[in-house]
């Protein structure tokens, strides 16, 4: 890397463009930073959880019925089994209402129903207080909404196709990051007064996941690395009704759940009984169950041999007419029909799949991490759903969480002065320049990160024991072992196979993480359930937190709750 790095300098730099991140940039336009970098290994705006999240939006509007914030914070404090972060969790119940208004006044389109915003009832609620676009279509428009915004806003630079690979401190603080352009190989450093990670979360790690490619906890090992704590790493979402069978081309594995809660859909087991009930749901033919409880009683029939052919469960609409169907979900009935899915024929087979991480990067009420000069937004942070997150809470999550985190970034950058100094950035751009000249022959970076895929789906995922987690920390520590002799194809322009490099990396990192602490919980609680320790434990009502102490990772719980 014979070239000087290209140099940028930034008031604010948010590190990932999804919804989380561009809210977080316009807001930090908003309260006055001139100079906002807003950058993304994929293309600004295209990339996250937001583009692809399909279903619906929870905040106390009371346009459906009388609803309060204090509803919806009860409500999200229930589903987090006593782990929530009060202050986040009432941020984001709060703010809410504000957030969903502004984006309907720059026309996102929220549905209408006799005048007002429609709100439906989900999974968890008490109250019809999920506001949605149309069926399917609710994280694309947000997405879009949010990029034309920022398209107006000259303070903001958008890059794309720029992988962050490491934090740079200076003076006690973060002062930028060091990372490359994927297009031309060049090595790129970014001076900031003030950065957010809004990076997303983490179930890329997962061999059946609905993330994006680039969701692996990327953000989470910087963080890390900047010196900044984790929280409630070992609560990761399982998505319980992801498509499973027969072949689904160019649609949602997770579309099935506004189907299921608008029409009743029935969720049976191999004998075709609905089983939920066995477990606590209190199903009736209607979507009232919780995502944890779902995941794990379609996990527990199918380990008990009453699965479906496929290993998972089925999702019966039989008993409902195509004309109920069309009126419900529209051309979306072709779309199935082109796919070979007839709904008033046969059921179709579901099945848990990694969706959503509660964990993340801990904060405070104002989005700031321990670091001076580090801020966090959107499923990045840590904290505020707790050992479960409730339906409907994601994109209010990143667009109320953006607009903190970037409103509080630009303070820090309006009242700090920059910290950059070039030789603190040397030895991550040396590292740098070593990874592009060792591009060896031995095992590649692919087989090692599918390898970590299966071994987080069959020791990590929706059911763990002893045995298990601790062989996945032990392969996973062997795995960080590899990574100096692990081949990386000689791309040239393009140089995907470095990134993908970094990327396992960061993911080996955070997967460590968070089999590390499934371990320490020696309980059931949430999304995280032990199968050698089935009850829930008042005494492990506590969130751990994870940190690095002289490079190795370093789990403890806090107080009790």
């Amino acid at each position: 890397m014979s070239e000087a790095p290209v140099h940028i300098y930034a008031d604010v730099l948010v590190i990932g463009a999804g919804g989380a991140g561009m809210y977080a940039a316009l807001a930090a336009a908003e309260a006055g930073a001139d100079r906002i970098v807003l950058a993304d290994r994929n293309m600004v705006g295209r990339g996250g959880a937001t583009v692809m999240a399909q279903m619906t939006v929870a905040a106390a509007l009371g346009e459906a019925e009388p609803d309060s914030v204090d509803d919806h914070l009860e409500d999200t404090l229930e589903a987090g089994r006593e782990l929530c972060d009060p202050a986040l969790a009432a941020l984001l119940c709060e703010e809410g209402p504000a957030r969903i208004r502004e984006m309907d006044s720059w026309k996102v389109g929220w549905a209408r129903e006799d005048g007002h915003i429609a709100q439906v009832t989900a999974p968890g609620h008490k109250r019809r207080r999920c506001c949605y676009v149309d069926i399917l279509n609710t994280g694309p428009a947000v997405a879009a909404t949010l990029r034309r915004r920022i398209a107006r806003v000259d303070a903001i630079r958008r890059v794309s196709g720029l992988v962050v690979t490491d934090p740079v401190l200076a003076d006690g603080r973060l002062a930028g990051a060091v990372g490359f352009d994927i297009e031309t190989g060049r090595a790129v450093t970014v001076a900031a007064r003030a950065t957010v990670l809004a990076t997303g979360g983490l179930t890329g790690l997962y061999a059946r996941s609905s993330a994006s490619a680039n969701m692996a906890g990327e953000g989470h090992a910087f963080a890390l690395a900047a010196g900044a704590a984790l929280i409630d790493m070992e609560f990761v979402q399982f998505f319980p009704i992801g498509h499973l069978f027969p072949r689904l081309v160019g649609m949602d594995p997770i579309m099935w759940d506004p189907f299921r809660y608008k029409l009743g859909g029935r969720l049976l087991n191999g004998e075709m009984e609905e089983f939920l009930p066995r477990y606590g749901g209190t199903d009736a033919g209607r979507y009232t169950a919780t995502r944890d409880l779902a995941t794990h009683a379609i996990w527990h029939e199918a380990r008990a041999g009453r699965g479906s052919p496929h290993g998972g469960a089925w999702l019966s609409f039989t008993h409902v007419s195509e004309a109920a169907l069309r009126d419900a979900f529209g051309p979306v009935i072709d779309r199935l029909h082109a796919n070979g899915i007839d709904l008033t024929e046969a059921p179709v087979e579901v099945a848990p799949i990694a969706h959503y991480h509660m964990g993340g990067i801990a904060v405070d009420a104002g989005l700031a991490t321990r670091v001076p000069g580090l801020f966090a937004a959107g499923e990045a942070v840590g904290g505020a759903n707790g050992a479960n997150r409730l339906s409907g809470n994601a994109i209010t999550e990143a667009l109320v969480f953006g607009h903190g985190a970037g409103r509080n970034a630009a303070a820090e950058a309006l009242r700090t002065a920059g910290a950059w100094a070039p030789s603190a950035a040397q030895p991550a751009l040396d590292t740098l320049a070593e990874r592009r000249e060792a591009r060896g022959e031995g095992l590649s970076t692919l087989a090692l990160s599918r390898e970590l895929g299966r071994l987080m789906w069959e020791q990590v995922g929706p059911l763990r024991d002893a045995a298990g987690l601790a062989g996945a920390v032990a392969r996973i520590r062997g795995m960080r072992d590899e990574l100096p002799d692990l081949s990386v194809p000689a791309c040239g322009a393009y140089d995907t196979g470095l990134a993908d490099w970094y990327g396992l990396r960061a993911g080996l990192e955070v997967a460590e993480a968070i089999a590390a602490t499934a371990a320490r919980r020696q309980e059931s609680r949430g999304a995280h359930q032990r199968e050698d320790f089935a009850e829930i434990d008042p005494g492990f009502a506590r969130s751990q937190i994870v940190t690095r102490a002289g490079g190795d990772l370093a789990p403890a719980f806090g107080a009790a709750a």
